[in-house]
């Protein structure tokens, strides 16, 4: 770039409000790497709706036409951001020429929000170098990893404390409720239960009533939230397990006996996977494994030795999770004397599993959990 083009679009930046010329180098880069294509940052025409708030021009240069860019640069994009911004390019104040695009430009965007602008076909960009741009003789997608700050947000958001939000809205989908009690059902701090809130909200699987402290929200796409869930629990490492043998004992049996043991010895635990699935929802012929959540402490110790199990490496038809707190616990069922995690944990806990235990997944997620 000479000095004087470079000098020319500083000023280009000047002029325009709220850009942030990072994310702009950027895009201008991806751009100019697509095959027979060239893009420059240009000043807004004449044409341009001056009542939006575009961010700046570029001129592409692709499949033998010229198209203008209208930019606009958030610092994040949501779900709810999106349709807000649809809602704009859709009102008949808002005309644009067919060589005009309208593109939204952030240092993040998250998975909904691309969606939706896929289906709207409108253009966007990432500091991750996601592009999807749908224009006149050309179609331009390129989906690369989210960027690491928002990795790490939705990461975290269903992890901690945090999860356990998750599962008190989850184990109540269809109810209204305020933070005071969903703080208090998911045994968290009330900040916590705003902090998981607010973001459940920016990604649009919650709608809100009222305002201040009267305020309620709903859960408006359950389904959706433990998509996401789901998605991110398939990419982490499976829990550690302790494996054990218990003699004489098959899965059933040995179910029957591990909770009237763990009760006598004041065992705070839940049996998960195949064994709490098929007591969900009968799919499987029968169940070679017990896995179970559980607290440790000297009671469980006890109640292991109690049951004669021994520690191996093969052959194990009892394996142990051990939890961090009981919050991990939350919200499990007591069916037929034996406490079992609650199904949307068993669903998770089934994705990282071997063998069936997706099929199993999918038939609990139909039969029980019904989202």
């Amino acid at each position: 770039m000479t000095l004087f083009a470079a000098q020319r679009i500083m000023r280009l930046m000047d002029d325009c409000s709220f850009v942030d010329s990072a994310l702009l180098d950027e895009l201008l880069t991806s751009l100019r790497a697509l095959p027979d294509a060239y893009a420059e940052l240009t000043p807004l025409g004449p044409a341009a709706p001056s009542h939006s708030p575009i961010d700046a021009q570029i001129t592409l240069h692709v499949g033998g036409q010229s198209i203008a860019l209208l930019v606009e640069i958030k610092k994040s994009v949501f779900p709810r951001d999106v349709r807000q911004t649809l809602w704009r390019f859709k009102s008949p104040q808002y005309r644009l020429e067919d060589t005009m695009h309208p593109m939204l430009v952030a240092e993040s965007l998250s998975p909904g929000a691309k969606e939706i602008l896929r289906a709207e076909r409108i253009g966007y960009f990432d500091s991750g170098g996601s592009l999807f741009l749908p224009v006149r003789g050309a179609y331009i997608y390129i989906d690369k990893p989210p960027p690491k700050p928002l990795a790490r947000s939705v990461r975290s958001l269903f992890s901690g404390r945090r999860a356990q939000v998750l599962h008190a809205l989850l184990a109540n989908p269809e109810q209204w409720f305020g933070v005071t009690e969903v703080a208090a059902r998911a045994q968290v701090a009330p900040s916590t239960a705003s902090d998981v809130l607010t973001e459940l909200e920016r990604f649009d699987w919650l709608v809100a009533r009222g305002q201040g402290p009267g305020k309620e929200r709903h859960l408006r796409a359950p389904d959706e939230l433990l998509d996401a869930w789901a998605k991110q629990i398939v990419t982490q490492r499976p829990p550690a397990l302790r494996r054990y043998f218990v003699p004489g004992l098959p899965s059933e049996p040995l179910m029957e006996r591990l909770g009237k043991t763990f009760e006598m010895h004041q065992v705070t635990y839940a049996v998960s996977n195949e064994a709490a699935a098929q007591r969900y929802a009968p799919f499987l012929s029968g169940i070679s494994q017990v896995r179970v959540r559980m607290l440790p402490s000297t009671h469980s110790e006890m109640a292991m030795a109690s049951l004669d199990a021994r520690v191996v490496n093969e052959g194990a038809n009892l394996a142990v999770i051990e939890t961090k707190s009981a919050g991990e616990l939350l919200f499990r069922q007591n069916v037929g004397g034996v406490w079992l995690a609650n199904p949307v944990q068993v669903y998770l806990d089934l994705l990282r599993g071997e063998g069936r235990a997706k099929e199993m997944a999918a038939h609990l997620r139909q039969e029980r959990i019904k989202f």
